[in-house]
Formats: C-alpha cells, sequence, structure tokens
C-alpha cells in the first residue's frame, strides 16, 4: 500500500466526512413541511398561526442553509437576510440557489472572516433591522453556522470597528480557546450572547445550528446569539488578562441577557449538524475500504503541534505493534486545535498540526496524517489543511526547507505549498470543526 493510495484513501474520507456535514441535507432531516404544518425536531407549528414569518442567518454556511430553508417556505416567506464570508455566497448547495438569492425578498451579503469588517456591521444591522418590528404574530428562523461570531459583528457604541478588529485579531494570535474569544466577544456585541434573541422578541424563533464547537455548546456557537449567556462582564476582562490583551481603553462590556430574561420564552434551538456525524461518517468511509478504523472522539482540543505530537505516537504504536488497532489502520480525530502565534508566518491550526505531525514520523513509512477544516479555509489562508507523512521532511530539505524553522515561525502553508501537500478545496458551504486522519499500512505492504 504506497503512500500515494494512502492520500487517495484520505481523500475519499475527506468527500464522505463533508456530504455528512451538507448543510442542506442536515435542514431536510429536521424540518418537514405538510401544507401549512411545519414539523422541526419532532414540534410542530401551525404556518398559517403567524402573520410574517421571517428567515435570518450567518455563518460561512447560510447560503445552503438559507436557500433550503427558504425552498421550504416557498411563498410563506415575507423576507429574509443572510451574511456569509466572502468568496461564499455561491458554493456549498446541492439546491439550486440563484432563484432563491435573486428574489427580491432575500438579501445576502459578504462580510470579513475571522476578523470582522464594515460589512459584518452592515449585515448585522440588517438583520437587528428586519426583526425590529417583530410581533407575538411572528415566526423568524435564526440560521447560525460557524464564522457567525465575526460575520454577524454590532459592537457597543463605545467601540469602534479599529478596536473591534484589533482585540479580535490579538485573541486570534494568544491561543485563547474559541469559548473563551466568544465569551469576550459576547460582552462587546449587542447581536450576541442572546441579543439576537432579544431583538426578535417578542415573535417566535426557530434557530437551526450547524455546530463547529467542540462539544456543540449551543452558547459558544457563533457566540450563541440566541442562547442565554452564562458568562458575565468579568469573565470576559479575565479572558483579556489571561492573554495579555493590550487596549487603548477600557473595553466598554456590556452584561448579556441571562436565562431568565423573558426573550427566550418562545425560542426553539436546535443543531443539525456537528463534527461528530461528519468523523463517524469518515470512518465508516474508512472501514468500506478495508481499514480498521477508530473514532477517537470529536472533543480533541490543544495547542495543534502537541496534538500532532500524540497523533504521531499513536501512528508508531499502531505499525510497531498494532496498538490501538492493528493496520491497515485509520484513526479519526474531530475537534479544533489552538495556535499560538509567535512567529510572522503564513498558516492554519491544520497546516501547523501538519507540519509538527511530519517532522515527528520523520523516517517512519506507511504513515499518512491529513489535517483539514472542514470550512474549507485553515485560518487566514486558501488550503483547508496539509498532508504529512514518514516522507515529509526528507523531502522537503531535497528542496532546501528547513522544517523546524518553518514550525518555529509559524510559516507551515509556506512549507507545504512547494512541496504540492496543501488541500485545497475551495469554500466547502459547511463548517463542522476540524478533523484529522491518521493511516497507517501493513508492515509487509510497505514498498
Amino acid at each position: 500500500m504506497p503512500i500515494h493510495e494512502l492520500r487517495a484513501d484520505a481523500q475519499a474520507l475527506q468527500r464522505a466526512a463533508l456530504v455528512a456535514a451538507d448543510p442542506g441535507a442536515a435542514v431536510r432531516r429536521h424540518l418537514h413541511r405538510q401544507e401549512s404544518l411545519l414539523t422541526v425536531a419532532g414540534r410542530r407549528y401551525d404556518l398559517n398561526a403567524y402573520e410574517r414569518i421571517f428567515v435570518v442567518g450567518g455563518g460561512k454556511a447560510t447560503v445552503p442553509l438559507l436557500t433550503s430553508v427558504v425552498s421550504i417556505l416557498e411563498n410563506r416567506l415575507t423576507a429574509a437576510v443572510g451574511v456569509t464570508k466572502y468568496g461564499h455566497a455561491t458554493r456549498g448547495t446541492d439546491v439550486p440557489s440563484s432563484s432563491v438569492l435573486a428574489s427580491e425578498r432575500v438579501s445576502l451579503i459578504e462580510a470579513g472572516h475571522p476578523v470582522p469588517d464594515q460589512n459584518s456591521i452592515r449585515g448585522a444591522a440588517a438583520i437587528i433591522d428586519l426583526v425590529a418590528s417583530t410581533t407575538d404574530q411572528d415566526l423568524v428562523f435564526c440560521l447560525i453556522s460557524g464564522g457567525a461570531s465575526a460575520l454577524l459583528t454590532l459592537p457597543v457604541p463605545e467601540l469602534d470597528l479599529t478596536a473591534l478588529q484589533d482585540l479580535t485579531d490579538q485573541l486570534l494570535r494568544s491561543g485563547a480557546t474559541i469559548r473563551e474569544l466568544n465569551t469576550a466577544r459576547k460582552h462587546w456585541s449587542r447581536i450576541k450572547g442572546g441579543g439576537l434573541a432579544r431583538a426578535c422578541a417578542p415573535a417566535t424563533v426557530i434557530t437551526l445550528i450547524l455546530s463547529d464547537v467542540v462539544g456543540d455548546p449551543l452558547d459558544v456557537i457563533a457566540s450563541g446569539p440566541t442562547v442565554p449567556d452564562p458568562t458575565t462582564v468579568d469573565d470576559a476582562r479575565a479572558v483579556l488578562q489571561r492573554y495579555g490583551v493590550r487596549q487603548r481603553a477600557s473595553v466598554p462590556f456590556e452584561e448579556s441577557p441571562k436565562s431568565d430574561d423573558p426573550a427566550f420564552e418562545r425560542v426553539h434551538n436546535v443543531v443539525i449538524g456537528s463534527n461528530r456525524l461528519a468523523a463517524v461518517a469518515a470512518a465508516d468511509a474508512a472501514r468500506r475500504l478495508g481499514y480498521n478504523a477508530l473514532l477517537l472522539g470529536s472533543y480533541i482540543e490543544g495547542e495543534a503541534r502537541e496534538v500532532a505530537r500524540v497523533a504521531a505516537g499513536l501512528a508508531k504504536g499502531v505499525l510497531a505493534h498494532g496498538d490501538p488497532v492493528a493496520p491497515p489502520a485509520c484513526l479519526v480525530w474531530g475537534g479544533e486545535t489552538t495556535v499560538t502565534v509567535r512567529g510572522p508566518g503564513k498558516g492554519g491550526r491544520n497546516t501547523e498540526l501538519a507540519l509538527a505531525a511530519a517532522l515527528a514520523l520523520e523516517g517512519w513509512p506507511g504513515v499518512l496524517v491529513m489535517a483539514l477544516a472542514t470550512d474549507g479555509t485553515d485560518g487566514p489562508t486558501d488550503s483547508a489543511g496539509a498532508v504529512a507523512t514518514g516522507e515529509t521532511v526528507a523531502r522537503a530539505r531535497a528542496l532546501g526547507l528547513d522544517p523546524w524553522a518553518a514550525l518555529e515561525a509559524n510559516d507551515s502553508y509556506t512549507f507545504f505549498e512547494p512541496l504540492g501537500d496543501l488541500i485545497h478545496t475551495g469554500p466547502t458551504g459547511t463548517n463542522v470543526n476540524d478533523l484529522l486522519f491518521t493511516l497507517v499500512a501493513p508492515p509487509q505492504d510497505l514498498r
């Protein structure tokens, strides 16, 4: 089983995972309409009971989510506003989106991610404006997917965009977890941390959530725009202090609505897709390809380079002793790592993980590691991740590349680019965190 066969199999696992994470299919699994009766995850709604029906959404999967929901509602839709990342407006749906997006009732805005820009504010403001006049006779669908924390930005009045961008960039580079980052975001925003639910009240709200956070905590995914916030202003300040975030002035944090706020009385939050579904699909695909597949979980967190060393260690155990499974083996991981940026290089958490894995696996034949972001964009790059093998370091040095220097400079993208080992998918239209595949060939098959 040569490396090129392992690579082809890893690509098959990637495809299976992305199919399982398709947002349009997720909507159709959870929403069913018969005439005026709409069933959402087992709960029934009579569309005739509502005067107006709105759809709002934010995130990298906005287009397929919005397209699918609007297609189900058909002529019952009053108006819709969606916000997605630049380049994601026409990607990632198996439902024809052109007619939906061209409708005068639908407005789609592209904005900045991971650092918000003026369009992030414009999009959030358009959503708030749309739901501002809702009454208890209205129904609002909120479509939330990963990336919405940046894409839906409506800062408190005392915080200007430049200061917000600087705070966000510092936290992104600090190694803070997504939970910590979103704790801060929720308290400098009027739409996050339950703010959108408050704006929609007293309307009935159905929120469909495509999770990109380990464990699917509702208050963390996209900073919980329709979810009570258990964190406080003191928690937000502690995050900035913990990571040494520099501030031009005191950040004007505001307290977020809690579980006793009446804004949540008519809100129904439903997770319709997650990292685990994608990871399970990849493991199933590996078994069909003849691998002894083991799903190691979808809660993987920590520094990317440290997770890489664990992945490499497990691969060595498989190859040397058949532990924890015998080769041909496939170990599937899901989750989200972090990177503490110390160098000036270019890369993301998945390419950094792959680079660290390549160093740990140097000289070990028959092992391949693929690390990828399911949304198709790994950090501030145009790749989804990278592939590493026991031969990667030798190939790199033959080209005059220094893998250790690249790792220390956080320059993993630049390292993998001349090797042809970056994964390029373009925007996938979904976003359910990251996946890590470790494939190990039987020793007798190495050649």
